[in-house]
């Protein structure tokens, strides 16, 4: 494993730290590959339906968790936590762009959660999806693009909406574009595999690879629709002394600045909160994820 994916790891692992009850279902399968699998927890008091904070896990290596269950459960809220199939899988299947594989996986199992709510007794009309460090990409992907449902598919999983009520993402690398990296955190480099490239030759071909960064970096997909965003991070604008250079910018809150601009630019919401910079309106992501899904 390079370095910088184990720094992108390890602050996740810390962040997204195993539930301290176990889910009320485990390793439900979303899609026949061994990786598309969840973990639902649903509250133990109340009447229901629940809403629902739906939590990804990790791009490159599989994994899934939630944020703390004490934060949620008795307050209503259901978790589930997310596996899909990674870039690591759709290189070794010789996928072109393996960061589809990613993306689709975290639209469908939005759509198959909605699909079977009521097995869980939760609410298919309040769903947040979230994550922390990688695994918020996916989640920006989900609630900012368009509505994924099919009417046309054979698939009743893929007929099935794929809107959320919010995106809460937490110390987050949010695109994939290599020539907006770098104008937001100069000298970063982040994102390889996502096309198939190291990060260099990413940045190298980038011309080439335009219409696949436009069709999977979320930044490209803005719309009317688009859920509101918050993106929270424990660091300010400065590197803390005891943090290392690259964990700081892989983990920068530069990264939610230059995508709030372009977001509020296209007319969608997006909040940014870092130490001495609050948002209005929310303590924090917990507060905003709260609020979200109140609606």
């Amino acid at each position: 494993m390079k370095p910088s994916i184990l720094g992108l790891l390890l602050p996740l692992a810390l962040f997204a730290a195993p539930a301290k009850v176990a889910p009320t279902a485990a390793d439900v399968s979303y899609g026949p590959h061994a990786h598309q699998i969840l973990d639902v927890y649903v509250p133990g008091k109340g009447t229901g339906p629940f809403p629902v904070l739906i939590w990804y896990g990790g791009l490159w290596q599989p994994s899934k968790g939630v944020p703390d269950t004490n934060r949620f459960l008795p307050q209503g809220v259901a978790l589930v936590g997310v596996e899909v199939r990674t870039m690591t899988d759709a290189m070794a299947d010789k996928e072109k762009t393996p960061v589809s594989y990613v993306m689709n996986d975290a639209v469908r199992a939005v759509q198959f959660i909605r699909l079977n709510a009521s097995r869980w007794n939760l609410d298919p009309n309040r769903i947040v999806v979230g994550g922390g460090s990688q695994g918020a990409q996916p989640a920006l992907f989900v609630g900012v693009s368009l509505d994924h449902a099919d009417a046309k598919s054979s698939d009743p999983v893929t007929r099935t909406s794929s809107s959320v009520s919010g995106v809460a993402a937490y110390r987050s690398q949010p695109t994939f574009d290599p020539k907006l990296m770098q104008e937001w955190v100069p000298g970063v480099k982040w994102g390889a595999p996502a096309f198939g490239v190291q990060f260099d030759e990413s940045l190298k071909r980038r011309d080439e690879f335009l219409p696949e960064i436009r069709k999977w970096s979320s930044e490209n997909l803005f719309h009317a629709g688009s859920a509101p965003i918050y993106f929270e991070n424990n660091w300010g604008l400065t590197q803390p002394e005891k943090v290392s250079e690259m964990d700081y910018k892989v983990h920068s809150p530069a990264w939610g600045a230059g995508y709030q601009k372009l977001a509020q630019k296209a007319g969608v919401t997006c909040y940014l909160k870092y130490p001495d910079h609050p948002t209005e309106g929310f303590a924090d992501i917990w507060d905003f994820i709260a609020k979200a899904l109140k609606k």
